[in-house]
C-alpha cells in the first residue's frame, strides 16, 4: 500500500471526516416534519429535491472537472455544499425546496469530482484499491456520524446544519491546502473536449453492465428500505436490524481492502458477477425466516457480495473512460449505482404490499441476472473498448 499516492489519502481523510460529520442525509426528513412542523407531503417534496439534485449532479456535474479541472470543481463545490447547509436553518420554508436541490447538485458533483481524482491519480488497471480505500473511509465515518447526529438532534436539530457546514467547509480548506495544484492532466480546451453520449454508444461491454448496475441497486437498497418493516411485522425488535447494519458495516471495514487486494488482477466482469450472485443469495436466505441467526448469516452472504462488487464496479467503469471524461464516467456510474436511493422503497413496497412472500425470491432472481449481466458484459469487450493493462508497483 505504500506506493498508493499521497493524493488517494489526502481524498480519503476527507471523505471520513465528511461522512462522520453528514448528517443532513440521514435526519432532513425529521427536521423537517419537527421542528419545521411541516407536513409530511411539504416534507416529502423538500426531500425529493434533493434527491432530484443529486441525480442531476451525478448525471452532469462530471462535464465541469473534464472542462475546467477537478481539483477546482471540488472546492468550489464543497463551498456552495457547507454553506447551504450551514444556512438550512435560517432558510425560509419557500426556499427550501430549491437550497437542498442546489445542497444536492453541489454534493454530486463535489463526489464526482472527488471521485475522478482518485482515478487519475492511479494508472489505468490498478484502481480498485484506491477506490476501496475511499469506500473504507466513508464507511468508517457512517459508523460515526449517525449516532453523533441522534446525540445532537436531542439537544437541538440546528447544531445538526451547523456542525455539517462547518466540517464540510473545514474539509474544502483542508483539502486546498495539502492539494495545491491540479494533480490531473491539464483538462482538455473545449474544442478537445470529448462528447460523452456518442463515445458511450461506441463502449458495447459498459452498455451492458449499465442496467445490471441500476437493477442491482434497486435490490441491494431494500436492506434500508423493505428489510426493517419486514423485520418488524414478523415482530423482531428494532435492536435485530441495527445489529445487521452494524454487522455489514464491520465486515466492510474489515475486509474490502484485503479483499480487493487479492483480487485486483482478477476480471472484473467474473468478479461482479459473482459479487451480484452473493447478494441474491443472501436475498433468498432473508425469505428463510426472520430468526437472529439466519438473518445475520443473510447479513453475512449478502455482505460478501457488495465487497465483491461495489469497488470493482467503480474502478472498472473508470478504467473504460477515455482522456477528457473520467468526470463524466465517474458521474454515468454514481447516477447508476445511486438509482435504487430513489427507485428501491416505492418499487419494494409496492411488491411487499402486493405479495410479500414474493419480495426475497424477486430479488433474488433479478440478482441473479444481475450476475449474468455483468459476466456476459466481459464477452462484450473488443480490442478498442477494453482497457489496456498497466504494469503495477509491488504493494
Amino acid at each position: 500500500m505504500r506506493d498508493i499516492p499521497r493524493i488517494v489519502w489526502i481524498l480519503a481523510v476527507g471523505r471520513f471526516v465528511n461522512a462522520a460529520g453528514s448528517f443532513v442525509f440521514t435526519f432532513l426528513f425529521l427536521y423537517l416534519t419537527g421542528p419545521r412542523a411541516l407536513s409530511l407531503t411539504q416534507a416529502g417534496l423538500i426531500s425529493g429535491a434533493l434527491g432530484v439534485g443529486l441525480l442531476a449532479g451525478n448525471l452532469t456535474g462530471g462535464w465541469f472537472g473534464d472542462r475546467y479541472g477537478h481539483r477546482r470543481i471540488l472546492l468550489l463545490a464543497s463551498t456552495v455544499a457547507g454553506v447551504v447547509t450551514l444556512l438550512v436553518p435560517w432558510t425560509p420554508v419557500a426556499l427550501l425546496a430549491v437550497s437542498t436541490a442546489v445542497l444536492g447538485y453541489s454534493g454530486a458533483t463535489a463526489g464526482t469530482a472527488q471521485g475522478a481524482l482518485t482515478a487519475l491519480a492511479v494508472p489505468t488497471g490498478d484502481r480498485r484499491r484506491a477506490v476501496a480505500i475511499g469506500r473504507a473511509a466513508f464507511n468508517a465515518g457512517c459508523v460515526i456520524g449517525p449516532p453523533l447526529g441522534a446525540l445532537l438532534a436531542v439537544e437541538h436539530f440546528t447544531a445538526l446544519f451547523v456542525i455539517d457546514g462547518l466540517v464540510l467547509l473545514a474539509v474544502r480548506a483542508a483539502t486546498a491546502l495539502l492539494l495545491r495544484a491540479e494533480p490531473a492532466p491539464a483538462a482538455p480546451s473545449a474544442r478537445a473536449l470529448p462528447r460523452l453520449w456518442p463515445t458511450l454508444r461506441t463502449d458495447r461491454a459498459l452498455l451492458a453492465l449499465l442496467p445490471a448496475i441500476v437493477v442491482m441497486d434497486v435490490v441491494y437498497r431494500q436492506l434500508y428500505s423493505t428489510l426493517p418493516v419486514y423485520l418488524r411485522d414478523h415482530g423482531r425488535q428494532l435492536t435485530l436490524y441495527a445489529t445487521l447494519i452494524a454487522v455489514g458495516s464491520g465486515l466492510i471495514l474489515l475486509l474490502e481492502i484485503p479483499v480487493t487486494m487479492l483480487l485486483r488482477r482478477r476480471s472484473a466482469p467474473a468478479i461482479l458477477g459473482i459479487g451480484y450472485a452473493l447478494v441474491g443469495a443472501g436475498m433468498a436466505m432473508f425469505g428463510l425466516g426472520t430468526a437472529a441467526g439466519t438473518v445475520i448469516a443473510a447479513m453475512v452472504v449478502l455482505t460478501a457480495g457488495e465487497i465483491l462488487y461495489k469497488t470493482t464496479a467503480t474502478a472498472h467503469v473508470l478504467d473504460r473512460a477515455p482522456d477528457g471524461l473520467t468526470g463524466r464516467y465517474q458521474g454515468l456510474y454514481t447516477a447508476a449505482a445511486t438509482s435504487g436511493t430513489m427507485l428501491a422503497a416505492p418499487l419494494g413496497a409496492a411488491l411487499y404490499g402486493l405479495a410479500p412472500a414474493a419480495l426475497w425470491p424477486v430479488c433474488a432472481v433479478a440478482a441473479a441476472g444481475c450476475g449474468i449481466l455483468a459476466w456476459r458484459s466481459g464477452r462484450a469487450e473488443t480490442p478498442a473498448t477494453a482497457p489496456v493493462p498497466q504494469p503495477l508497483s509491488p504493494a
